[in-house]
């Protein structure tokens, strides 16, 4: 595992205490794990993702990460429904582990209600919280 300085944060994404990420791109916002969270679970196997058109709110699980280490599930940081789903995840789950948040982006919601986005913590926030 890595020290926590040595891990990527952009500024531009929201992070939720469950250690996914959010960033808005126009109407609808992308979603995946944070470099912390598949640091600490390790090689990632295998990435259980919805439906295209499922819809789940705020702080639902919408899926599960398999790694060498364990199962985690993941959590909706923002509400909304399911509007597109990284399917080259299936054959590629180390995407996640490579780049989380470009080609290891999970799913992308067109949100019920965007200020859904103003609860994610900032950058530093989030550090904050990594460093307890």
């Amino acid at each position: 595992m890595k020290e926590i300085n040595e891990l990527i944060f952009p500024d531009d994404i929201g992070y939720a205490q469950s250690h996914e990420w959010a960033k808005a791109e126009g109407d609808n916002v992308k979603v995946g794990i944070s470099d912390y969270a598949q640091d600490q679970l390790g090689d990632i196997v295998f990435v259980e993702l919805p439906e295209v058109g499922e819809n789940f709110a705020k702080g639902a699980e919408f899926g599960t990460v398999e790694s060498v280490k364990a199962v985690s599930e993941l959590y909706m940081p923002v509400g909304g429904e399911i509007v597109a789903v990284n399917t080259a995840l299936e054959d590629s789950p180390e995407f996640v582990n490579n780049t989380p948040y470009s080609d290891g982006w999970m799913i992308e919601v067109k949100p019920d209600d965007r200020t859904d986005l103003d609860s994610l913590m900032s950058k530093d926030a989030y550090l904050q919280t990594l460093k307890g």
